[in-house]
This record gives structure tokens, C-alpha cells and sequence, in this order.
């Protein structure tokens, strides 16, 4: 989403909001073969449960799910990449140059800068037994910040915040990795500021065309005023593409995916049912964000703890975002029901069920309309969306609007003037892994 400044207008009437390479033949003889292998591990399908009370269940918990380690609006097209992972130098792992390079966009324009760590985080092209998908890149335990770039400067969706620098992040104590090893992204929380308060932005330096990105998180930012992300995206906004894979804000409790894309992307059905999907599309059919007011094609949840508090809750869960042949597909796992395949770093998709959101190559080709993608987080307070439905209700979660919850007319002022509301405006994320299919 180049600006969200459309979408505040959609939203307004409706309370919703957003987010080629040919196929290649051996993916289909992999697939093929994987069918026929007999190892694979059905998930449980058992109900969310409640966070526990104790540390210690929690501490049981967290050890049961952790994987193991791995040692600007201007529409116009581009030419596809080649497929595969690249470094950020438009490199691939194998040392081919892509016909594109990525640059920072989406959520806005690329404002600011971007400062870089030392190097990528860990990687691997080993197969795991059993599945078609090779983990190349793991962003895990101390190491996590390594290989992503930290956005600096203002937010380009007007929000109320400045996105600083890694050793800023560190002196302030908004980015740390905690005593179990998970990676914390927090806002500023000072008890009054006089324009805008800091927070995290950060870019993977690999980049991918076509894969699978796995995301474990166990709290993410919530309440009035706060606005994260968890997306990716490709060069040169929107004809690189975008995918949002968890987005939403103040206190909404069900997530959004959508796509953002050049003319000619199209979900080829508004009814869940023909889709394949457990959540409901919100906003129309047309993904094109120059035909949409930047709004794109959005899919809204129906699991009711898939984002903010209600997720926080149930000590969150897993993102896994498919991008291949058949289409663009998201899925979200609760703690207690994530597949055995995934925490086993053998992840297969077709054993996962119906996935939260789908949107078919039958109408928008994920080689001709995404390419050359980097996974960001960012937190953002206000900005178009948070601020624009600020007085609103109607969405799940959110019953009464922020204006009668915080008694503050508008956003703006209500963040400059409580820095302690943002207590939990913070990511806390176990993983995340960037696989490519064999």
C-alpha cells in the first residue's frame, strides 16, 4: 500500500480495508512425487487454548513449538526476476544477478534510509525429509536482527512515528532478543512527545521470488492507536507487488491479508466458498492498487484470535505465506494447532487444510504481478488507517470506537499524550524462515 489515504475513505463506509516467471516444470514432477510419499504428518486439529497461567507451562509450551536451529506509485511493468533467494547486492544464492533489484516500498513510499547489519542471518540449502520445500533462510534466536535492514526516518503512511536505526533501537531498549531467545520490536513510551514517538521498521537484505515464509510470533502491538505489520514486498511499488500477511489496527481481533499489484491481478471470486477459504474477502475483487484507490484485494479472518489482544492471548501462533504456481495462499496456525511438519522444518502445505486466504494464478499470475520480495515488520501509530477509522466500530473487535474507549477526539493527540498506553505496541517473534520449493 503506497498511501493509505484511499483507504481511509473506504473504510469510513464500510469498516474494511487492504495489503512472471513461467511455471517451472519440475515443480510439478516434485509436487508429484511428494504426494506419493507416505511420511507425511497430519496436523491435530484441536481448539485454541488459553494462554496458560504458570511459567512453567508457558516455558513447556515455547520448547514444545520451537523449530529447531538453522547453523512509487507510478504503475508501470518490469521485467521478472529469476527465481530464488538473493542477497541484497541483486545476487542469488548461487551467484546469478536477477533482470530487477528490490527497493524498499509499500506501506508507503521508501522515505527515509535504511541502515544494514554486517551480514545475512543463518542459511541452508539442505532439503528436510519428506518435504518439497528447502530452508534457505532462518532468522532465529540471538542472531535474529542479523541480515535485515532498519528503515530510518519518517513512516510513509503518516503515522505518528520516526523509525530509527539499529544501535538507536538498542540504546532505547526498543529492539532486544529476551531470555527465551525471542526477538522484542517495540515503541517509544515516553509519557509525552511533542511530534512523533520511534519505533521499528526492518527489511530482509535475501530476497525470494516464489517460496514459502513461515512467521512464529507470540505477541504482536495492540490497542487504540497502533497499527503492525507482518508483509512483503518487490520493487518499484505496486508492479514488484505486495502481500500483507497480518495487518490490522487498534483492537481489532480478526487479521487481513491482501495484495497489492499492476493492472490485470484479480481474485477470480468474491464468494469464500468458490475460493477455498475460511476468511471472507473485504473490499472487492480487483487487486490492482491504481484501480483501487491503493486498496488491493483484502481477506478478512474468521478466527477470532488471529490478531492484536485476542491473539496475544493464546500466546499467538504461526504465518505461513505460499506463494507458488497455483497462487498467493495465507494461513494461520493458533499455538495449540500448529502442524508437527512446520515445527519439524518440513513444512507441507497441501496437508494443512483450508488456508485463511487464497488468491488464484487463475486470476492473478504470482509470476507476472510479484517478484524479488523482502519480509518487513513495522509498527506504525496512527497513520491513514488507525487514524481514519479512529472513530468507527463495526469491525470484529472492536465494539466501541477509540474515540469513546480513550475519550480523545483524535489519534494524533492521544499518542503524543500516552506513552504508557504502548506498553504493548510490541512484536515478539520466535522465528522467521524463508523456505524455496526443490
Amino acid at each position: 500500500m503506497y498511501l493509505h489515504i484511499p483507504l481511509v475513505l473506504f473504510l469510513a463506509s464500510t469498516g474494511t480495508v487492504d495489503a512472471s516467471l513461467l511455471a517451472r516444470s519440475h515443480d510439478s514432477l516434485v509436487r508429484a512425487a511428494t504426494r506419493a510419499h507416505k511420511h507425511a504428518v497430519k496436523r491435530s486439529a484441536v481448539l485454541a487454548r488459553d494462554l496458560r497461567l504458570t511459567f512453567r507451562d508457558i516455558l513447556a509450551a515455547d520448547s514444545q513449538q520451537q523449530p529447531a536451529s538453522i547453523g512509487n506509485s507510478r504503475v508501470y511493468c518490469v521485467n521478472s526476476p529469476a527465481p530464488g533467494l538473493t542477497n541484497s547486492n541483486g545476487t542469488n544464492v548461487n551467484g546469478n544477478r536477477p533482470t530487477g533489484t528490490a527497493s524498499a516500498s509499500s506501506h508507503g513510499a521508501f522515505t527515509g534510509t535504511a541502515t544494514t547489519t554486517a551480514s545475512a542471518g543463518s542459511s541452508t540449502s539442505s532439503p528436510a525429509a519428506s518435504s518439497p520445500w528447502n530452508l534457505v533462510q532462518s532468522y532465529q534466536g540471538s542472531s535474529f536482527f542479523t541480515g535485515w535492514d532498519f528503515f530510518v526516518g519518517g513512516d510513509p503512511t503518516n503515522g505518528i512515528v520516526t523509525y530509527i536505526d539499529q544501535p538507536t533501537s538498542q540504546s532505547a531498549n526498543l529492539t532486544s532478543i529476551n531470555s527465551a531467545g525471542h526477538a522484542i520490536m517495540s515503541v517509544e513510551t515516553t509519557p509525552q512527545v511533542t511530534n512523533t514517538r520511534q519505533s521499528i521498521r526492518i527489511t530482509t537484505q535475501k530476497t525470494y521470488t516464489g517460496g514459502l515464509v513461515i512467521m512464529d510470533s507470540v505477541h504482536m502491538p495492540t490497542g487504540c492507536g497502533t497499527w503492525p505489520a507482518f508483509w512483503s514486498n518487490g520493487p518499484n511499488w505496486p508492479a514488484g507487488g505486495e502481500i500483507d500477511i497480518v495487518e490490522g489496527v487498534n483492537d481489532y481481533t480478526n487479521n487481513q491479508a491482501t495484495i497489492h499489484t499492476n493492472p490485470g491481478c484479480s481474485l477470480t471470486s468474491g464468494n469464500s466458498s468458490v475460493l477455498g477459504i475460511s476468511g471472507s474477502v473485504v473490499g472487492g475483487t480487483n487487486c490492482a492498487a491504481a484501480q483501487t484507490g491503493n486498496q488491493g484485494c483484502g481477506v478478512r479472518a474468521s478466527q477470532t484470535n488471529s490478531f492484536g489482544a485476542a491473539f496475544n492471548a493464546i500466546n499467538g501462533g504461526v504465518y505461513a505465506m505460499k506463494w507458488d504456481d497455483s497462487g498467493i495462499s495465507v494461513f494461520f496456525f493458533s499455538r495449540s494447532s500448529i502442524p508437527s511438519d512446520i515445527t519439524a522444518n518440513a513444512p507441507l502445505p497441501d496437508n494443512w487444510g483450508t488456508p485463511m486466504a487464497f488468491w488464484p494464478a487463475a486470476g492473478c499470475n504470482p509470476f507476472t504481478f510479484f517478484n524479488t520480495h523482502s519480509a518487513i515488520f513495522d509498527t506504525t501509530l496512527c497513520g491513514d488507517w488507525a487514524s481514519g477509522v479512529w472513530g468507527s466500530t463495526g469491525v470484529p473487535g472492536q465494539d466501541q470506537s477509540c474515540a469513546q474507549l480513550t475519550g480523545v477526539s483524535d489519534c494524533a493527540t492521544y499518542v503524543r499524550n500516552n506513552g504508557a498506553a504502548f506498553a504493548d505496541a510490541y512484536w515478539e517473534v520466535r522465528y522467521v524462515q524463508i523456505y524455496q520449493s526443490s
